[in-house]
């Protein structure tokens, strides 16, 4: 059945939320028309709604009463053969407890922010589940983050507590004394006491399910993430209880083409806003379930024998991770019940999706989004498959290739990727920069908010994809913004001057390269080895991904008029002297 028109689902009245869980258990997800529902759809909120309550707790209804389907909420393995399952009745009670803790021994009030840094563990779910229910602002952050970037956040955002794991509780402490808003410290899964942190499993033990949950209006802010800035420190994102607690229902349906039976896999790390989308909001606003496999790091062959040997049936995965996948001979591998193959994160190759399609049987549909929106624009099974076009927009958003005043430019003319947002603001697209108008103003032209990309548009609406309108740098699913990395590399007592720029890379896409000048006491240093030394300190000062893998050493640098450096000119040059392939 086609999905129910939101604007009859969510009235004044809360309880008009059911019917959102209530569809999804009945939605067929690959047998929606584009052109129907782009013309149809509508997205408002009521005055009040909370996730954790409205949906969490609905679908925990639901299992009660033996309409659930069968399978659960959270399915949960590690690389030592253990396994969890959490239905939403778990869920639920789960992240009532935490929400005790948050409002009691941590000392939190709604709107207060907690920082939260785990790795892909139960927690996680919990944790955020519960600081919706309390009203406590969420800001996920990467087990990648460095003492600098630890400081820098909690500073920023005024944090007044932060939970983590004994694997970053070292760095945390090392710079908590020059963050004074920074009152309370938890920490996870580790055994007996450590000075000047609570417990989280103690806390939890002493904790009860009986809260009430707040009434947060839609309108009040709710999670807040770090993007990646170009010329300065990174930026903070504000997402509210309805751009994101609902807005994913855009996600859920038309990218991840999510029901009740499906059980998605994605393999975003939890520091970053896709791990939000596909690992929390859009999959158990469907009610389906999340799967969670906690390893360390990403292994193709071990990830190829998962999908072989589990039931998951939906896939959710960056193209660098396919590209490593493509080269273990996909026809040795069998996936019975995979349905629905996604990915994100940066542009995908058509060779890739060619080999992928070809190896597994099944399409490949790209989507296209950013930290301040949810799903914008992808390919879908209900229309025309064009290789190297990210799709059509999303049903829910209007978007338009427009200059840099927001004037709608003629189809096939290049320019901005821009989102109608007048008259009506799109429930998914964030509320804004927060300490930061000057930024937000930028990026606010005529009816339309500019992504940052730049893009044509063909005469059926198809997006064709350009590259950045900044110099943000996109590889291996992560979002790097150059002036991080320029600031580690100028701590190194080698380094004079340095500018940070995309590389095209035939495995990754793109990976972040640094053209170096050398201070006078290091121009005769051996470069082989100084190239080692630049990068390990990268991995030291800031989080390891963001570490140039190309370095090269030079006499100067091209500047503008004004004295700054010229990234552009530089990326030209990197991108016309290879195409990966």
């Amino acid at each position: 059945m086609r999905y129910l028109g939101i604007l009859r689902l969510l009235n004044k009245d809360v309880k008009s939320i059911t019917p959102i869980t209530s569809s999804f258990a009945t939605y067929q997800s690959d047998k929606w028309d584009y052109a129907t529902e782009k013309k149809s759809f509508r997205l408002t909120c009521p005055k009040h709604f909370n996730f954790a309550r409205d949906v969490i707790d609905k679908w925990a209804h639901t299992e009660k009463f033996g309409r659930s389907g069968g399978n659960p909420a959270l399915w949960w393995v590690n690389d030592k053969g253990r396994e969890l399952k959490w239905s939403f009745q778990e869920v639920s009670h789960q992240s009532k407890l935490v929400a005790n803790v948050l409002l009691g021994p941590c000392r939190l009030h709604p709107t207060d922010i907690v920082i939260v840094m785990l790795p892909r563990v139960p927690q996680w779910w919990a944790i955020n589940v519960a600081a919706i229910r309390a009203g406590v602002i969420l800001s996920p952050g990467t087990t990648l983050l460095r003492p600098g970037d630890i400081k820098y956040r909690v500073n920023a955002s005024g944090a007044k507590c932060l939970i983590t794991n004994a694997d970053c509780a070292d760095s945390v402490d090392e710079v908590a004394a020059d963050c004074p808003s920074l009152e309370t410290k938890v920490i996870v899964g580790e055994e007996g006491k450590r000075p000047g942190w609570l417990n989280y499993e103690e806390l939890t033990r002493r904790s009860t399910d009986n809260i009430q949950c707040i009434n947060s209006l839609s309108t009040d802010p709710m999670t807040v993430f770090f993007t990646s800035g170009t010329t300065g420190s990174p930026k903070m994102t504000e997402h509210t209880h309805s751009s994101y607690g609902l807005g994913h229902i855009i996600t859920a349906k038309y990218f991840l083409n999510l029901s009740r039976k499906s059980i998605l896999w994605n393999l975003s790390d939890t520091g970053w806003a896709k791990c939000a989308w596909s690992s929390l909001f859009a999959p158990w606003i469907a009610g389906a379930t999340v799967f969670v496999q906690d390893a360390p790091k990403f292994d193709p062959i071990r990830t190829l024998q998962t999908l072989a040997s589990n039931p998951i049936t939906h896939f959710c995965t960056p193209p660098t991770a396919v590209r490593f996948m493509i080269k273990e001979k996909l026809h040795n591998y069998k996936f019975p019940a995979l349905f629905h193959c996604v990915s994100a994160g940066e542009p995908v190759n058509p060779e890739m999706l060619k080999e992928w399609t070809e190896g597994t049987g099944l399409n490949l549909y790209e989507g296209y989004g950013q930290t301040e929106t949810t799903f914008v624009c992808g390919s879908y099974p209900s229309i025309e498959q064009r290789p190297g076009s990210m799709g059509k927009a999303a049903p829910g958003y209007d978007v338009e290739i427009v200059d840099d005043e927001g004037t709608v430019l003629p189809r096939g003319q290049e320019g901005n990727i821009g989102i109608r947002c007048k008259p009506v603001w799109p429930v998914g697209l964030f509320t804004r920069y927060i300490d930061d108008e000057a930024r937000m103003q930028s990026v606010l032209r005529g009816d339309y908010y500019l992504t940052g990309d730049k893009a044509t548009m063909d005469d059926e609406g198809y997006v064709w994809f350009m590259g950045r309108n900044d110099d943000v740098i996109l590889t291996s699913g992560y979002r790097i913004g150059p002036f991080e990395v320029e600031s580690a590399l100028i701590e190194h007592p080698a380094v004079l001057e340095s500018a940070v720029v995309s590389s095209p890379d035939k495995l990754r896409g793109e990976v972040v390269k640094a053209f170096v000048i050398l201070t006078e006491a290091f121009r005769n240093a051996d470069t082989e080895a100084l190239t080692f030394e630049l990068q390990e300190h990268t991995k030291r000062v800031t989080a390891p991904y963001k570490y140039p893998r190309k370095i090269e050493f030079v006499d100067s640098l091209p500047k503008t008029v004004s004295g700054k450096i010229r990234r552009v000119e530089l990326r030209n040059k990197e991108w016309r002297r290879e195409k990966p392939n």
